[in-house]
């Protein structure tokens, strides 16, 4: 192949000669001149041969052909033609040998040997397709490029040089006005967002690529919501931070996914401090068959945990995650059946397994259930949570971190009350001992149990419709492994009694929401996909909050995370008294008596009425003595 190149490359120089003593002579070469030609031709091949050696020209793919080889070639005839005019003017004088035949034979030559690679690379990308066939049952897929930036010519570019791509690329479109009707490796740009639903009417294709790898999500958003009306699939091409080398290829375009849509780029946390904080450790997660609970599990043991217990009162559930975590080859995991309510069974398994890390991740978290069962709420995330607390502090425990959610921010649900309760106990505990109480709170996560988008996806695959509550409904979204993520960040580096918050951006309507899922599950909303209004459920709001009254937010040491900061905290002694009140309300069954008690601890809460009887209702004048929130801290 390489001796192949050497005789192409110098018959073109030849071929560029002669036609360039042609064009001097207007095709009558005279007799001097032709023997001139002849005499000088082959110290031409020669040094153009040998000047081609140390550019590189030979060691050129022609198929991949680009600027780097056509500068080298040019440098190339540059540099012999110099020489060769020396060559000349020594053997036979610059006046015998006609001057204008120096120029035109360097520009002929550049010309014919960076064009036959050009042609090569053409034809292997594409270019020439009106001349070849495709094989037998492949299918062609029209694509429609949004983005005729760097990214979008560099998949265009691999489009035209992957043999048996199935991509045809019909137009570009992209928000800079100045680029439209540009062409780009033959594709024109055709406009700008605005023009999209037009584009797609007249091109009908049927796939949309955005090729924009820095794009924010807003933009993505609106693409989607241009797309709505138009059965095409959307894929995307990675973002900028997954593109590792310098150019885009085909095999990196995916499916657009929904984590896309987040109204802020997710956020990256570093390993050092979970893997510093757990590596070699004895660790707890309770709810570990819980989907907070599995991924924490999953991302714990990666970080080479000593031990691992998993503690779980849903045998399928921690059946489930102890297969999934052996799968994997994960040693030193403990998968352990029981109730964050049962105080003996958290003896034995803090007694036998002396974990030096709980994440408490166990909880009743499905809203309208709540509302149906206060009392349960109360056993199992208040109750619950403060046995496991005072457990993890008699067994010196070295750091506990609960999991709680945005909806014990200012709460009008029975779950957010019973949350917001539990950081107050976990903060609580806090004062005394040398265990480290830290809470982590966060909006909805994509996926997880009782989120949304699971039950759009189970409404789409049964054919519609899909529900909505209100269309002015708006929540915070964050993916399920950054979520986690958040969670080791803040066991390594937060402080005792702090609640920590992440940075959530704007929140999205979940109609909005609900429109893209159906949409990249490859319906059309409205038309093959119904949505309906069903009403706000019980306990619901229609937007929720990471700060609630009485609290203020301080950067933390954790990139993009904040740290809540409390005005005044209730005195241990009311609050031990009132948390005790209120779970023997509940394990009473005293539903009214639990509202009530609730209410006492949380006044902001704003949830359902309770029984206007008085029989258990508290003294009007008890108001809760108010500590400041560093009073017996513990750091």
């Amino acid at each position: 192949m390489f001796a192949a190149v050497v005789v192409i490359d110098l018959v073109l120089v030849a071929v560029a000669n002669e036609l360039a003593f042609l064009l001097r002579f207007d095709s009558g070469v005279p007799d001097w001149a032709t023997t001139v030609q002849i005499d000088m031709l082959p110290w031409l091949i020669v040094i153009r041969g040998v000047t081609f050696i140390p550019f590189g020209v030979y060691r050129g793919v022609w198929r991949y052909a680009s600027i780097w080889e056509m500068r080298n070639i040019a440098a190339a005839i540059a540099v012999s033609s110099v020489l060769f005019f020396a060559v000349v003017a020594a053997l036979v004088g610059v006046n015998l040998y006609p001057r204008a035949v120096f120029i035109l034979d360097a520009l002929l030559a550049g010309f014919l040997i960076a064009g036959v690679r050009l042609a090569a690379r053409l034809h292997r990308g594409g270019a020439l397709q009106l001349f070849r066939s495709k094989p037998d049952g492949r299918s062609v897929r029209r694509v429609l490029i949004y983005g005729a930036g760097e990214a979008g010519e560099s998949i265009v570019r691999d489009i035209r040089h992957t043999a048996r791509s199935n991509y045809e690329p019909v137009a570009f479109i992209d928000d800079d006005e100045r680029k439209v009707g540009r062409i780009i490796h033959g594709v024109r740009v055709l406009g700008t967002r605005e023009q999209l639903p037009r584009l797609m009417a007249e091109h009908e294709p049927n796939e949309v690529l955005i090729a924009m790898p820095t794009a924010p999500p807003s933009t993505v958003r609106s693409v989607v919501r241009a797309l709505e009306t138009f059965d095409a699939r959307i894929t995307i091409l990675p973002n900028l931070r997954d593109i590792l080398a310098g150019t885009v290829t085909v095999s990196q375009i995916r499916q657009l996914a929904v984590e896309d849509l987040l109204p802020r780029m997710p956020v990256g946390m570093d390993d050092a401090t979970p893997k510093q904080l757990l590596a070699g450790r004895r660790v707890m997660v309770t709810g570990a068959g819980g989907s907070i609970g599995s991924e924490l599990c999953q991302q714990i043991v990666s970080l080479g945990p000593e031990a691992l217990v998993l503690f779980e009162r849903t045998e399928n559930s921690l059946y489930a995650v102890a297969n999934a975590l052996a799968d994997r080859g994960a040693v030193g995991v403990h998968a352990m059946l029981g109730d964050i309510t049962d105080v003996d069974r958290l003896d034995r398994v803090l007694a036998d397994f002396r974990p030096q890390i709980i994440f408490h991740a166990a909880a009743h978290k499905h809203v309208p259930m709540m509302e149906a069962h206060p009392c349960e709420a109360v056993k199992n995330n208040v109750a619950g949570t403060r046995l496991l607390a005072e457990a993890a502090r008699r067994h010196g425990v070295e750091r506990f971190v609960l999991v709680s959610t945005d909806k014990a921010v200012n709460p009008t649900s029975v779950m957010g009350a019973t949350k917001r309760v539990a950081e107050l106990v976990v903060m609580n505990e806090g004062r005394t001992g040398s265990t480290t109480f830290m809470t982590v709170r966060f909006g909805n996560v994509l996926g997880s149990n009782g989120s949304a988008i699971p039950r759009f996806l189970e409404q789409i695959k049964k054919g519609g419709p899909v529900t909505i509550t209100h269309p002015d409904m708006r929540r915070y979204f964050m993916l399920l492994p950054e979520a986690v993520h958040l969670v080791l960040q803040v066991a390594g580096r937060g402080s005792n009694q702090g609640v920590y918050v992440l940075d959530m951006g704007e929140q999205i309507k979940v109609e909005e929401m609900a429109r893209n899922v159906i949409r990249l599950s490859g319906y059309v909303p409205d038309e093959e996909i119904a949505l309906t209004y069903v009403g706000l459920r019980p306990g619901e709001k229609l937007f929720e909050e990471l700060v609630g009254s009485g609290e203020t937010v301080q950067p933390s040491p954790i990139p993009r995370v904040l740290e809540v900061r409390s005005d005044a905290l209730p005195s241990a002694e009311w609050l031990t008294g009132q948390v005790r009140r209120l779970e023997a309300l509940a394990r009473q069954g005293h539903a009214a008596g639990t509202l009530r008690a609730l209410r006492v601890i949380v006044p902001e809460y704003a949830g359902q009425p309770s029984d206007s009887s008085p029989a258990d209702a508290p003294p009007a004048t008890s108001t809760p003595p108010i500590l400041s929130r560093t009073a017996g801290a513990t750091t």
